[in-house]
């Protein structure tokens, strides 16, 4: 955690604010919400893979700095009864009030909160770097080895535990073809050449069993 919490401090201070125990509590409630007992992949592992994959490819981004502080927030309000872009929206409203809070300049809050808002559909445009890398970082995980994305299926499907089977797998069916229906899953060109066949080939074979016949 104190790594993580270094990691936020800095990002922040690139951002423009100071950095003192305000935003060092921030951080660490920042976490408190990623580790809350009903996530199961969205979790603080799947912060740190983000931010790992922000930090690689960094060079891609015109402000990576604002690309770390919206991967903190992106998820920071995760609720699988929530309807919608509701988690989206509520967690780019508390980046919001956060950043604000902090000092870090308007015109980067607002930039932060609609990388955050981008994460909902993962629809990105051509000349939005930023927004790219933010969002080919969030579905990295779809381009797994399959052992590692049946786990993270695995770990999604414990987060909707609440949801009977045959409604989570229509569910889960109407978002994987949502993806396979992007024109691209990954925007920047190192990402997209590395990741895009394997990404596809998972969601694919994930969509397979979600459909076959509960007989078969």
């Amino acid at each position: 955690m104190a790594d993580l919490l270094e990691r936020w401090r800095a990002a922040v201070r690139a951002a423009g604010a100071e950095t003192d125990e305000h935003a060092t509590l921030a951080g660490e409630r920042l976490l408190a919400r990623w580790r809350e007992p009903h996530r199961h992949y969205h979790t603080v592992t799947h912060l740190a893979a983000v931010l790992d994959v922000v930090d690689r490819h960094a060079g891609l981004a015109e402000r990576p700095d604002l690309v770390r502080l919206a991967a903190w927030c992106h998820d920071a309000v995760y609720d699988p009864r929530a309807a919608g872009d509701a988690n989206e929206r509520d967690s780019a409203e508390l980046a919001a009030s956060l950043l604000t809070g902090l000092g870090v300049p308007e015109p980067a809050v607002t930039e932060v909160r609609r990388l955050v808002l981008l994460t909902a559909a993962h629809r990105v445009t051509a000349d939005d770097f930023d927004g790219a890398l933010l969002c080919d970082a969030d579905l990295a995980v779809l381009a797994g080895p399959p052992a590692v994305y049946d786990r993270y299926a695995a770990a999604i499907r414990r987060e909707y535990a609440h949801v009977p089977d045959p409604a989570f797998r229509s569910g889960r069916a109407s978002v994987l073809t949502g993806l396979l229906e992007l024109p691209a899953l990954f925007r920047l060109p190192p990402l997209a050449q590395r990741w895009e066949a394997s990404a596809r080939d998972n969601l694919r074979r994930e969509l397979a069993t979600l459909t076959r016949p509960a007989n078969r």
